[in-house]
C-alpha cells in the first residue's frame, strides 16, 4: 500500500474551454499511464468516455482516475466546467484535498472558473493554478495574474514565467532554480533541455523571485529575520514555506504552459506533488449525527482508526452501478459488511476497483486516503456514509441546488414506459441536481434540472444509452409565489357529527418575510387559549399549504404566521381540528395579503466580439435584463447581466447568430424577484388552462 504521506487527491477544475480535460491527458501521459495521448476536439480523450462528450467537446461528469508521479499516487478527477454541471465540481472538491485550477490564456478568468474557485474556497481546497493555452492568440500570463488577484479576490504566487507567448511561445523559468525549460516543437512531453534565463528576462526574472521569497518567508519568522539581514533561505527552505502557505490557503502557486502543445505540465506535476497536501494535512471531515448536527467527532485520517468513507457519485456502466467512495479512515477489504448511516441498513461490498476513467483494476482492499469505486452496492447514494457496523459515525453531507427548469416529457410507444422509468430512476441516482416528479392529475412525467443544456443531454442519454425515445413538452419556468401585505385575521372550525366533534379556534397575522427566509412560524398565545401540545399542528397546516400558492398553485416563499390568540373546546379540540383550522385559514387569509407572483432571475454572463456589443445589450433589454456591467477584454467584451430564466430559452441561438457564432454565454440561477403584472396575468392564465385540460 501507498503511504499515506504519498497521496495526493486532487481535482482539475476550470471555465469551459480552459483546457481541462487535456491538461488532465497529458498528465496521463507523462505520468506513463497512457502512451498515446487523447485529443478532446478529436472525441479522443480518455476521461471523457460518454458519446455526448465525445460530440460536444465537453466534459458532463467527473472522471477518476489514478496515476503515480515520482513515487507518489495521484487520484486525479477531472471536473465539467459547464455551469449546468457544477453540482459535479461541487461533490468532487467535497472529497478532494487539493485542485488544481485551470485558466485560459487569452480567456482569462471566465464566469464558470468565478463559480467553481467560491466553490473551492467554500470546501476550504488548497490550490496551485495554472494559465493554460499560452500558445493562443491574445493569450497574456501576467493580465491573467492580475485578474485572479482582482476578480477572484485570490493571491497568486507567480513561480514560472513564460518565454515568449502566441506563436513564440517555447517555455517557461522556474524562477526557484533559476533555470528556463524549452520544449522543442516535436510535441513530446519529453523532449526538453534546460537553460540559463534568457538575457532580456534576467530582470523580470529576478523582480518576481524577489517576490515569491518575500511572501513564502513569511510563513517562517526565523527564516524572514535571516532574510531582511540579507541570507537568502536555501531553495528547500522556500518551499517548505510555500508548501505551508499553500495549505493554509495564504497564496496560490501559480504556474503557465500550453497543455495542447506539451509545454509546462511537468512543473504543474512537481509542485502537486510539492505543495499540496497529503489526505493527512487537511482538516479531518466533522462526523454528525442523525439530525445533521456536528457531534464534536472528526474523521482523523488514519489506517488504523474506524472505517469512515462518502460516497460521492455514483456512475451506471455496463458492469452495473458504480459507487465512487472516499475513504477517510479505516480499511475496507473485498466482502465486508459496512453499515449506511443514513438508510440505517447493512451493505456487503462485492467487490473494489480503481478507476482509470472507463477502465478499472481490481482491489483486495482500500484504506484511508484512497478514492476508489465499490461495485454491488444496493441502497447507497450520493452523499450517504458507509461505516463500521460496530462504530457508526455520518460524515457532514452534500447539500445540494434546487433545480430551476423542468419539462414534460413521455414515451413515443406504449413499451416504453417502464423502461423510462427505470432508466431515469438510474439517472436520478447519479446525479442529485437532476429531479423528477409524476404529475399526480396528467400522469406525465416532469423533468427538473439545473438548465436547457443539462435536461438537453439528459433526453439524450435516455435515447441514446438506454434506447427510450421520447417526446419532450415545452421548459416549464419553477416560479413561486409570496404576499405583499400584513393581515390580522380569525378562523373558527366547527363540526358536529355523533359523539364528539371538532373544534379549533385560531386568531393570527400572516406578514411578508425577508426575502430568501422561505415560511417562520411563531406562537404569542399566553395563557391556555391555544393549549401548547396543538401549536405543531397548526404550524404543519400552514407548513404543508405553503406547497400551493393561491394565485396559481406555485409554492408560496417568505411569509411569516404569528399565532396571537385563539379558543379550544375540552373535549372536541384535537391536532387534527387545528391542522384542518389552519390549511382553511392559508386558504382564506392569503388572497387578503396581497399575493403576488416570483420568477428565477438569472445571473448572466455573456462574452461577445466587440463590433456586436450593441445588439446584445439591446437583445439583453428586449428580454428583460437589467445590465449590471461591462468590461472589456483583449479579444471582446463581457457583459453581465441579470435576467429572467422565462425569457432566457433558446438564447444561445439568437446569441450565435448576433455574433456570427462567436459569442459564448453562461448563466445560473441567482434569486427569485416579483414577477411584471402582465406576465402574471400569462402565467396564471396558462396555468389554469392547463389544469382545466387536465
Amino acid at each position: 500500500m501507498t503511504d499515506l504521506t504519498h497521496y495526493r487527491n486532487i481535482g482539475i477544475f476550470a471555465h469551459v474551454d480552459a483546457g481541462k480535460t487535456t491538461t488532465t491527458e497529458r498528465i496521463l501521459n507523462l505520468s506513463g499511464k497512457t502512451h498515446k495521448i487523447g485529443e478532446v476536439h478529436d472525441g479522443e480523450a480518455t476521461t471523457d468516455f460518454m458519446d455526448q462528450e465525445r460530440e460536444r467537446g465537453i466534459t458532463i461528469q467527473s472522471a477518476a482516475t489514478t496515476c503515480f508521479w515520482k513515487e507518489h499516487q495521484l487520484n486525479i478527477i477531472d471536473t465539467p466546467g459547464h455551469v449546468d454541471f457544477t453540482i459535479e465540481v461541487y461533490r468532487s472538491l467535497k472529497v478532494l484535498d487539493g485542485g488544481v485550477g485551470v485558466f485560459c490564456g487569452s480567456g482569462g478568468v471566465e464566469p464558470q472558473s468565478e463559480t467553481n474557485w467560491r466553490y473551492a474556497n467554500e470546501s476550504e481546497v488548497a490550490r496551485i493554478i495554472l494559465v493554460n493555452k499560452l500558445d493562443r492568440l491574445g493569450a497574456d500570463f501576467y493580465r491573467v495574474v492580475d485578474q485572479v488577484e482582482n476578480v477572484l479576490g485570490a493571491n497568486p504566487l507567480v513561480m514560472v514565467l513564460p518565454i515568449g507567448t502566441e506563436d513564440e511561445f517555447v517555455g517557461v523559468v522556474d524562477l526557484l532554480t533559476r533555470k528556463a525549460w524549452i520544449w522543442d516543437d516535436s510535441g513530446d512531453p519529453h523532449k526538453y533541455r534546460l537553460e540559463d534565463v534568457p538575457a532580456d528576462m534576467t530582470d523580470k526574472v529576478e523582480e518576481f523571485r524577489e517576490k515569491l521569497i518575500e511572501t513564502a518567508v513569511e510563513q517562517d519568522d526565523d527564516l524572514m529575520e535571516a532574510y531582511l539581514e540579507g541570507e537568502e533561505p536555501s531553495v528547500d527552505d522556500i518551499k517548505r514555506c510555500i508548501r505551508k502557505g499553500t495549505i493554509a490557503l495564504d497564496f496560490f502557486p501559480t504556474y503557465c504552459g500550453s497543455a495542447f502543445k506539451n509545454k509546462g505540465v511537468q512543473l504543474v506535476l512537481d509542485a502537486v506533488v510539492d505543495f499540496l497536501p497529503n489526505p493527512i494535512e487537511v482538516d479531518p471531515q466533522p462526523e454528525v449525527d442523525l439530525e445533521g448536527n456536528e457531534t464534536g467527532e472528526f474523521a482523523t485520517v488514519s489506517v488504523d482508526k474506524p472505517l469512515r468513507a462518502l460516497a460521492f457519485k455514483i456512475m451506471d456502466d455496463r458492469f452495473g452501478a458504480l459507487t465512487f467512495t472516499r475513504v477517510y479512515s479505516g480499511k475496507i477489504n473485498k466482502g465486508d459488511t459496512v453499515l449506511n448511516t443514513y438508510t440505517g441498513k447493512t451493505e456487503r461490498i462485492g467487490r473494489i476497483v480503481e478507476m482509470h476513467a472507463d477502465s478499472r483494476e481490481e482491489l483486495d482492499s482500500a484504506q484511508a486516503g484512497d478514492i476508489i469505486a465499490l461495485i454491488g452496492l444496493k441502497n447507497t447514494q450520493t452523499g450517504h456514509t458507509l461505516c463500521d457496523p460496530k462504530q457508526p459515525a455520518t460524515l457532514e453531507p452534500m447539500v445540494f441546488p434546487d433545480p430551476v427548469i423542468s419539462i414534460a416529457i413521455k414515451p413515443k410507444d406504449k413499451g416504453g414506459a417502464e423502461k423510462m422509468g427505470l432508466a431515469i430512476s438510474k439517472m436520478v441516482q447519479e446525479d442529485p441536481s437532476f429531479r423528477v416528479e409524476t404529475d399526480e392529475e396528467s400522469g406525465e412525467t416532469i423533468i427538473k434540472g439545473m438548465g436547457e443544456l443539462h435536461l438537453d443531454i439528459k433526453v439524450d442519454i435516455l435515447k441514446r444509452t438506454h434506447n427510450v425515445d421520447v417526446e419532450v413538452g415545452k421548459p416549464q419556468v419553477a416560479y413561486r409565489e409570496t404576499i405583499t401585505q400584513r393581515i390580522e385575521d380569525s378562523y373558527t372550525h366547527k363540526k358536529q357529527t355523533g359523539g364528539s366533534g371538532q373544534f379549533a379556534k385560531i386568531d393570527y397575522i400572516i406578514e411578508p418575510g425577508e426575502a430568501g427566509s422561505g415560511y417562520e412560524f411563531e406562537s404569542k398565545v399566553t395563557g391556555g387559549n391555544v393549549p401548547r401540545e396543538f401549536w405543531p399542528a397548526i404550524e404543519k397546516g400552514f407548513k404543508v399549504s405553503a406547497d400551493e400558492g393561491v394565485l396559481a398553485g406555485f409554492p408560496c416563499l417568505d411569509f411569516k404566521v404569528t399565532l396571537t390568540d385563539g379558543g379550544f373546546h375540552a373535549v372536541d379540540s384535537s391536532a387534527i381540528a387545528y391542522e384542518i383550522a389552519s390549511k382553511a385559514a392559508y386558504r382564506a387569509s392569503m388572497p387578503k395579503a396581497g399575493p403576488q407572483m416570483m420568477e428565477p432571475i438569472m445571473k448572466v454572463d455573456v462574452f461577445t466580439p466587440e463590433d456586436h456589443v450593441g445588439d446584445v445589450i439591446g437583445d439583453l433589454n428586449r428580454r428583460r435584463g437589467m445590465i449590471k456591467s461591462q468590461e472589456a477584454t483583449p479579444t471582446g467584451v463581457r457583459v453581465k447581466a441579470d435576467a429572467p430564466l422565462s425569457e432566457m430559452f433558446g438564447y444561445i441561438g439568437d446569441l450565435r447568430t448576433m455574433t456570427s457564432g462567436r459569442g459564448q454565454f453562461s448563466m445560473e440561477f441567482s434569486h427569485y424577484s416579483a414577477c411584471p403584472a402582465n406576465i402574471a396575468e400569462e402565467v396564471i392564465k396558462e396555468t389554469k388552462e392547463r389544469q382545466a385540460k387536465k
